[in-house]
């Protein structure tokens, strides 16, 4: 069994982005990141992304803006930017607060500075197969994994837990691609799916997206899968100093034996969420030069 380090391999594409930036004449590539609130984790979540910026030589700018800002006043920052030719790449951090619209304020951005991929056009160019869009960094960072791993998609099944238009749906669009990897037979499972265990065996790679802690145990898997665990859930845990603990979606102490390959959480997906979003950064620079 072997398990999947996402931070070593999250490591090694920066250390790729780190030197492909080094290389570069000019102005280096530029990243904005827009925040709305003070909502802890997306204080921390954005730090994180613009420490990892800085280390690989992509600049990049921090928008505060209030909790109750206006949609005119989120959308006017947003088009400022889309109209700065320094500014590659564009960041809108959820969560949003309630007044305004995620889905609409992601298309906001333009497609070609969308380093998030939420744009209902990237996500259309995904669909189509067309490279000019940027893929959402989460299921771009599986894709990554799965590969750098060398876990063979082709012709295998796939099953994905989940159906967000941030993980499952995309993720499901990617391993159907006419490509490497891709080329897969899928099935993406959700809340109203009947008999789950009995389509989750059937899986040679079990991606579980479902937001439920512990969620996929023993019985629901065949030996020998893989196993990619997206999920980030806390749970309580008076021994530690914080009073709680991360575990994923897997219940990874119980499936682990079963698995070929598995990723752990934390440690696996979550470091390349952050590092697939800095080669997107990179990717919308190049274009800009073309």
């Amino acid at each position: 069994m072997q398990v999947i380090d996402g931070n070593a391999i999250a490591k090694s594409i920066i250390e790729e982005l780190t030197h492909a930036v080094g290389g570069l004449s000019g102005k280096p590539p530029a990243v904005a990141f827009i925040r709305v609130g003070e909502d802890p984790a997306s204080i921390s979540y954005v730090r994180k992304k613009q420490k990892t910026a800085e280390q690989i030589g992509i600049q990049s700018s921090l928008h505060r803006l209030p909790e109750d800002v206006s949609k005119e006043e989120l959308f006017e920052k947003i088009d400022a930017l889309n109209a700065d030719d320094a500014v590659h790449g564009i960041l809108v951090q959820a969560p949003l607060p309630a007044h305004i619209d995620e889905t609409e304020t992601f298309n906001r951005v333009a497609p070609d500075k969308d380093v998030d991929g939420f744009n209902t056009v990237n996500i259309g160019r995904l669909c189509q197969e067309d490279e000019r869009g940027f893929v959402a960094c989460t299921p771009a960072g599986i894709v990554e994994l799965i590969q750098r791993s060398g876990i063979e998609t082709e012709g295998r099944h796939v099953v994905i837990l989940g159906r967000s238009q941030i993980v499952g749906k995309p993720a499901a669009l990617l391993m159907m691609r006419k490509a490497v990897p891709g080329n897969a037979t899928v099935t993406l499972c959700h809340s109203r799916t009947r008999d789950l265990a009995a389509i989750t065996r059937q899986a040679d790679i079990l991606i579980a997206a479902i937001g439920r802690p512990n969620f996929v145990t023993a019985d629901m898997v065949q030996d020998g899968v893989a196993v990619i665990d997206v999920g980030i859930n806390r749970v309580e845990d008076a021994s530690r100093p914080r009073g709680y603990r991360l575990v994923g979606d897997v219940d990874f102490a119980a499936v682990a034996p079963k698995a070929a390959q598995i990723t752990p959480v934390p440690g696996g997906v979550g470091p390349m969420t952050v590092a697939m979003l800095m080669k997107n950064t990179y990717q919308a620079y190049r274009a800009s030069h073309i």
